[in-house]
């Protein structure tokens, strides 16, 4: 199962934002606690396709897609060579497939930042140096045990070429993931799980009134450093949030009403990761149940029929297949039958997102 993990310096909202996200009660600090473990739980993504179907079929059962999420302990600087609960916080996200940074934008006298003033670019920055440096570390073990081998094979040189390129990327402060490599080179690093070969979303934790402003201190230059990597920023006010999650469903649309939003920052962050994956959803739908089942794009239906049961990928026959903006649009599974809008798909058809599939299959 992919997964995403949440990192940033002590003390920004990580594991406000971990509570919101995974609906989960992990224990927040204003105070370096020391935390050494990792808090691990599910997401669920929240998706209007679903509830749209859950309306119309009114099953007993509704199930949203979920990721796991991982939160880790805070980061200080000097990480990367075991201060703080540095090698904790290391090998907590080293098996994640998303690093969610968190930076703090908030003001709040009662809980001092780790550095003193608030400047999330300087707070990425202290980040992504540890992380780094770990794959910096990394490379130099894994390059200098291949040195020192009797005989080196082919495959060994051709992977010591690589770690090499790499290393030297890193030395130039170039994170892996903005290393141009060849398929067949990528598929060399896998193993390894470098940290800054994962991809990356950035979280701004906000006070209330920098949520409603849209402003808070060094928005610009973070904006500008992230447009120039290629990451994508949202804003979510983690006090704000864990306020609304305590709301009637009736109070809470008010409440986002009120604030001229349309979702909460937290749904939005898990969708996000789920694309940023590469995941996407396909339904299958009756009065038992409305199900939302996870697969990466560019699966076949055949290995999609896989994810319900085993059996569905060994007997599989036929997929029948109703694109959800067919069925939004119509309003009835009658009516998109008489429209000719479904239809029997072989075992090769790539599933799309948002496919409602009936599997055919005998066994």
């Amino acid at each position: 199962m992919l997964s995403f993990g949440i990192v940033g310096l002590p003390m920004v909202g990580k594991t406000t934002i971990f509570n919101l996200v995974t609906e989960s009660v992990a224990q927040t600090s204003n105070f370096m606690t020391g935390k050494t473990e990792t808090n691990v739980s599910m997401a669920r993504v929240r998706d209007p396709r679903v509830d749209f179907l859950s309306g119309l079929y009114r099953p007993r059962r509704t199930v949203y897609a979920q990721i796991q999420c991982s939160d880790v302990p805070g980061l200080v600087r000097g990480a990367s060579e075991g201060r703080g609960v540095g090698n904790q916080f290391l090998e907590g996200i080293r098996g994640v497939d998303l690093l969610v940074h968190v930076l703090r934008a908030f003001v709040n006298p009662d809980v001092p930042h780790v550095d003193g003033e608030i400047d999330p670019l300087r707070d990425l920055e202290t980040v992504n140096l540890e992380l780094l440096l770990a794959d910096m570390e990394l490379l130099e073990k894994r390059i200098g045990r291949l040195k020192s081998g009797k005989k080196i094979t082919k495959e060994g040189a051709r992977e010591l070429e690589v770690l090499e390129k790499c290393l030297a990327a890193l030395e130039n402060e170039v994170p892996l993931h903005q290393v141009e490599l060849e398929e067949e080179e990528r598929a060399l690093l896998r193993n390894y799980n470098f940290l800054t070969e994962k991809p990356v979303i950035l979280v701004v934790n906000t006070d209330e009134g920098q949520f409603k402003s849209r402003q808070y201190p060094g928005r610009e230059a973070l904006e500008e450093a992230a447009a120039d990597r290629g990451l994508k920023i949202i804003e979510i006010c983690g006090q704000l949030e864990m306020e609304i999650s305590q709301l009637s469903p009736e109070d809470r649309e008010l409440f986002l009403s009120d604030l001229g939003v349309g979702e909460l920052g937290s749904e939005r962050l898990v969708r996000t990761a789920y694309e940023e994956l590469g995941l996407i959803s396909f339904f299958t739908v009756g009065e038992d149940e409305v199900k939302a089942w996870t697969i990466r794009r560019g699966t076949s239906a055949r290995k999609a029929a896989g994810k319900i049961h085993s059996d569905m990928e060994r007997g599989f026959i036929r997929a029948e297949v109703v694109a959800f903006e067919d069925l939004y649009r119509l309003g009835s599974m009658a009516r998109v039958k008489e429209k000719g809008l479904a239809r029997l798909e072989g075992k090769d058809y790539v599933v799309q997102d948002g496919d409602i599939i009936n599997f055919r299959f005998n066994v």
